[in-house]
């Protein structure tokens, strides 16, 4: 007879069910694992093994064969030693082996019979419901799970603990979702002085979810600038905030299994890998570019990042996911983010000043910024160049409008662009393509022209000509207008050029 239960393995972001088969047969005594595990798996046997013996169960002295079913999909991790407990316990008929085939869990076993916290229980708990099994894992993750809402959560602290609920000596309490974590911004827009220019490329890059490029000498704002863009963008819609926190799970992120309503906000360090930044490694993991999905990847020092790794980004730029390809697995993650990258004029940072810039200039400046292929570069909407802050500026009481202030413009945006795209797959101007977006970014004769005449002087791409329209519509969205005039258009070509080496 087999005793069966139900575990998962990761799939990029995606669940995939895994049938835990016990059988215990006649035969010298064994524990075998079979199903193409990994060696966290296989090393399952010696956890189980001495977490029963702490609890005074002995292994039945017969051949005991684990079969993880698909046998083609190769499991990984940790979590799949509580499902194979189980299983065992409903073969050898310590818990009701129908209560184990109601069963999903995940969990690691210590050695000592307590669970421990693994990665991935929003999507296991997703997978349950889609089963319409309980969810069994430990008492950390229960938590996170619980936010799905759609079957029973129960978190053990030990594998004891659920020993006596199955068996009805105990029953456990089903988990609670965790906190919604408030959005806490202590910086704002008005601790930056001057950059005025910037401020408001920051604010329509927020509004359509633009990708913005600024450079600067050093000191003159722009990390600090980015550094704040969080406390103008809009919460994570419910949607959003499940699909981020989805990931977020995979990666162990989920802090106390507590959700949170704010937008990400990444920033890796310019000696960051491609896989780190794109995705893989063992199991090939979501890089920071899914972990940035609905909100920002902020890239500063940019042109110092191996040109390998910059050049990745442009797939996921225009389609929204990324494929992790590697020998033995093909994970597709999501990837819709605001791209915000920084960069000084040149490798020494003073360009502009020919007081103090190096004798390789203005061909230093060329050279450096010669790193971003042009096509990567075509893909910001929004280029801008910020001047060094005068020392005099800091003598000024704050200017430009409050954090909170530009807030409610951009959500003021956002929700014209919520009401346009409804039934949609799109959710800001910046996704839209084709003949959407001719419908809502159409111009008048005098705006074709002016936009002809800019395309011809300015060298735009076909890409380039549509993220002007893109850009000028969150400009009129800003604005609360219903039609693309002069001025928005006007404005969102100006966006377009960079004085110096961006020429």
């Amino acid at each position: 007879m087999v005793a069966r239960t139900f575990s998962v393995a990761f799939e990029g972001v995606e669940a995939r069910r895994v049938e835990i088969q016990c059988a215990i047969s006649p035969g010298l005594p064994a524990f075998t694992i079979v199903g193409l595990p990994d060696k966290a798996v296989t090393e399952a046997r010696e956890r189980v093994r001495a977490a029963l013996s702490g609890m005074q169960i002995a292994l039945p002295s017969k051949k005991l064969t684990i079969n993880l079913s698909p046998a083609d999909l190769p499991k990984i991790g940790s979590h799949f030693d509580l499902p194979i407990a189980i299983a065992i316990l409903a073969a050898t008929g310590l818990i009701p082996e129908e209560k184990a085939a109601e069963t999903l869990s995940l969990g690691e076993l210590a050695l000592d019979g307590s669970l421990v916290a693994v990665h991935g229980a929003l999507p296991a708990a997703l997978k349950a419901a889609e089963l319409n099994c309980v969810l069994a894992c430990p008492k950390d993750c229960g938590a996170e799970a619980a936010w799905v809402g759609a079957t029973p959560v129960y978190g053990a602290r030990s594998l004891a603990e659920l020993i006596r609920h199955y068996t009805g000596d105990r029953p456990l309490q089903t988990s609670e979702p965790g906190e919604v974590t408030a959005s806490k911004h202590e910086r704002d827009l008005r601790d930056v002085r001057g950059q005025e220019r910037a401020k408001r490329a920051l604010e329509i890059a927020a509004a359509g979810g633009h990708h913005m490029f600024m450079i600067g000498t050093p000191g003159s704002g722009k990390s600090m600038l980015a550094a704040r863009l969080p406390s103008i963008l809009p919460p994570l819609t419910a949607q959003e905030a499940l699909e981020t926190s989805i990931i977020h799970s995979l990666a162990g992120l989920l802090d106390e299994g507590g959700i949170s309503r704010s937008r990400p906000f990444r920033e890796p360090h310019h000696t960051a890998s491609m896989a780190a930044i794109v995705g893989g490694g063992r199991g090939a993991q979501p890089g920071e570019i899914s972990l940035a999905h609905n909100g920002v990847l902020f890239l500063d020092e940019f042109p110092e990042f191996p040109r390998g790794v910059l050049e990745t980004l442009r797939q996921p730029i225009e389609t929204g996911t990324v494929m992790v390809a590697r020998a033995n697995a093909h994970m597709q993650y999501p990837a819709r983010f605001m791209l915000v990258a920084a960069a000084n004029p040149c490798k020494c940072g003073y360009l502009p000043d020919v007081a103090r810039a190096c004798n390789k200039a203005p061909l230093c400046g060329e050279d450096y910024i010669g790193r971003v292929s042009g096509p990567l570069m075509d893909r910001f909407d929004l280029r801008i160049e910020m001047p060094p802050v005068q020392f005099e500026a800091f003598d000024l009481p704050p200017s430009g409008d409050t954090s909170a202030t530009v807030a409610q413009r951009v959500n003021a945006a956002r929700s014209i662009q919520a009401a346009r795209f409804e039934g949609t797959n799109f959710r800001t101007n910046a996704q839209i393509e084709g003949q959407r977006l001719e419908e809502i970014a159409s111009l008048d004769s005098e705006g074709r022209e002016l936009l002809a005449k800019a395309a011809e002087k300015l060298g735009l791409s076909a890409r380039g000509y549509h993220r002007v329209l893109r850009v000028a519509r969150t400009i009129a969205d800003l604005s609360g207008s219903d039609a693309i005039a002069r001025p928005h258009l006007a404005e969102a070509l100006s966006f377009r050029v960079v004085s110096g080496v961006l020429n």
